[in-house]
């Protein structure tokens, strides 16, 4: 379980854009991640 504070993980999604590493950014900008449980939900 990841707690505040914690390091996030290196991954790699695809998307729209092309290809996003997490590391690519790590030291350099600052990203925000955000999860949603799935489309259409009341989550």
């Amino acid at each position: 379980m990841a707690n505040v504070g914690d390091i996030a993980p290196d991954f790699t999604l695809e998307g729209t854009g092309g290809t996003f590493r997490l590391s690519d950014y790590r030291g350099v900008k600052r990203v925000v991640m955000f999860f949603y449980p799935k489309d259409n939900t009341p989550g």
